[in-house]
Formats: C-alpha cells, sequence, structure tokens
C-alpha cells in the first residue's frame, strides 16, 4: 500500500469498531435544582455525554444552558411550574412520556439529577428514570435532600420522591444539603444551594468521565455496569491534597467527607476515582485505592480509574462513591 494511505485496512476497521462502541450516556436535570445542575455542567464542559434539562417552569427553562430543554406538563401546568407539589410535577412527566422516550433512546447510561423535596424534580425524576431503565439504560440518579432550614413539607415530600426514585433506579446516588454545610459552615442559604448545584456536577461530570475520558488506568461501560446495575444506594465522598502523602490524604479526605453519611464499612461495592497532574505515579493511585479497601467490607467489589488533569498541578483528587451501605435516608 502506497506510503500516503493513513491507515491499513485493520486500522481503519478498528476505528469503526470503536465508533460503534462509544458508550451513549446521557444526563437529565429534572426541575430547577435539576436544571440548575445542567447548566453548571454545561459551563464547566463535559466529554461524551448529551445534557438535557426538563422543567415544568418555562421561564427557569429559558435560562437553562442545555443541549435540549424540554417543557413537562404543557397542559398540565401551562409553563408555570408545579407548585411544590410533586404529584403535580409527576403528571407533566407523565405528560411528557413520549419525548422522554425519545431523548432516552439507545443510551447505554442514563443520569437522573434533581433536588428533592419541591415539586417538579420529586414527581418528575422518577418518571424520567423509569422511562430511561424500560428503554434498556442504566439508570443512575443523584440527588439531593433538603436543608433542615426549608421546613417539614420538603422534607416530606423529598422522603416520597426518594422511595419512588430508588424503586426505578438501578443506583441512587444521594447528597444531603445539611451535610453539605459542614464542609462550608455559616455559608448564605442561597450560596449554599450554587454550592450543592456544584457538587451535584461534580458528582455526575466525575462518574461520566471515568467512562468517557481515556486514563492512565481505565474504566469502560462495563465496569460501572458491574457496580452500578441494580445496586441500591450509594453516597459519594470528594477529597484533594498536594501534601507530602497527597493520595492516601485525599483518599482519607474522601471517606471522612460529611457526604459520606453512613456505615461505610457495610458497602457492597465502590467506584474510586483518582485524578492528577502528570507527576502522578500509579503507586500513588494504588495507595488511595488501598486506603479505600482498607475501610469499606473486604468481601466489597471495587473498580477504579486514573485520569490526568494537568490543572490539577501538585494536587491529587479522589472521588470515592460507596455503594449498597447501610444509611438513614432510603
Amino acid at each position: 500500500m502506497p506510503d500516503s494511505e493513513p491507515y491499513l485496512d485493520t486500522d481503519a476497521e478498528l476505528i469503526e469498531v470503536l465508533k460503534s462502541l462509544k458508550t451513549n450516556i446521557k444526563i437529565i436535570g429534572c426541575g430547577g435544582s435539576g436544571s440548575n445542575t445542567i447548566t453548571r455542567i454545561m459551563e464547566e464542559g463535559i466529554q461524551g455525554a448529551d445534557v438535557i434539562a426538563a422543567n415544568t417552569d418555562a421561564q427557569h427553562l429559558l435560562l437553562t444552558q442545555a443541549t435540549k430543554k424540554i417543557l413537562l406538563g404543557k397542559r398540565t401546568t401551562r409553563g408555570l411550574g408545579a407548585g411544590a407539589i410533586p404529584q403535580i410535577g409527576e403528571a407533566a412527566a407523565r405528560e411528557a412520556e413520549d419525548e422522554i422516550a425519545r431523548v432516552v433512546e439507545g443510551a447505554d447510561i442514563v443520569f437522573v439529577t434533581a433536588g428533592m423535596g419541591g415539586g417538579t424534580g420529586t414527581g418528575s425524576a422518577p418518571v424520567v428514570a423509569e422511562i430511561a431503565k424500560n428503554s434498556g439504560a442504566l439508570v443512575i440518579s443523584v440527588v439531593t435532600t433538603p436543608f433542615s432550614s426549608e421546613g417539614a413539607m420538603r422534607k416530606e415530600n423529598a422522603l416520597w420522591g426518594l422511595e419512588r426514585l430508588k424503586a426505578k433506579s438501578d443506583t441512587i446516588v444521594i447528597i444531603p444539603n445539611d451535610k453539605l454545610l459542614q464542609l462550608v459552615p455559616r455559608m448564605p442559604l442561597n450560596e449554599a444551594f450554587r454550592f450543592a448545584d456544584e457538587i451535584l456536577m461534580k458528582a455526575i461530570k466525575g462518574l461520566t468521565e471515568l467512562v468517557t475520558k481515556p486514563g492512565l488506568v481505565n474504566l469502560d461501560f462495563n465496569d460501572l455496569k458491574t457496580v452500578m446495575k441494580d445496586g441500591g444506594t450509594a453516597m459519594i465522598g470528594m477529597g484533594q491534597s498536594g501534601s507530602q502523602d497527597r493520595a492516601l490524604d485525599a483518599a482519607k479526605k474522601a471517606l471522612n467527607s460529611p457526604l459520606l453519611d453512613l456505615e461505610i464499612s457495610t458497602a457492597t461495592s465502590a467506584i474510586v476515582s483518582v485524578t492528577g497532574s502528570s507527576n502522578m505515579s500509579v503507586e500513588e493511585a494504588h495507595a488511595a485505592l488501598d486506603e479505600v479497601k482498607k475501610r469499606i467490607n473486604p468481601n466489597a467489589r471495587i473498580i477504579w480509574g486514573a485520569r490526568i488533569d494537568e490543572s490539577m498541578k501538585n494536587d491529587i483528587k479522589v472521588l470515592a462513591i460507596l455503594v449498597g451501605a447501610k444509611n438513614k435516608y432510603v
């Protein structure tokens, strides 16, 4: 073959195979909080996923950044929101079932994100998860629970939504907003809501790019499916350090995070992501992994990945998702 030919036939075939193997990922934000998270994901940038917002509030949806937008309940709520009533949010999502089904068609993984406690997110997220699961996708829901200061009604709504969402998801990752305040005490409430959106964004982006971005140690869709398929409830911890023992310290911070409000030793499986610049060694990544292994059930299944991100400079970041552990939420 002439030197001008860029690929051998086998290379071309490999490229086509790789294209066909590309994991189809959809991220759907439900309600106001979910839509805010979608906007943050768009602002931050994400590789290898379609980003969709679904809301009953037409004005909020107009301001949301997304690759696709779905107005829920055109007849039910007429673009005016769900009035903090989950049953209205649910009915609005049922009205848009066909459009939701078209959006999730062919997806391998669907992330559903929402803030539990309001009307649209609480009511629509279980409907979106159900439609996605029926389409054959692996469904991972990532949600927050309300701040105590939001009152008893929102807490009651959240419990109503969590039970339904857990039943329709393979795994539901819960981020308790009250625990966020332990990370940033005395933060004004409006800033605390933005911080919650940021944590949701980091959790979803971190999980997505474990699969879509190449790294020192790669994970693929089947790795994620092994842990998340019918995984039940999960919680997430994040840690970062630039100390001399940066990998170990980052892992300890992740595992000691207030967000991991569960019995760590009861986790049945875990996903560990280690990120650092090109000066991070494989030994350091293993040090972080070993710390997680020490703390959880010795029979737990662990999958892990290590990625290079030059913006980390001299820091290492550890993301730990513990699945199947006992917790007080659902």
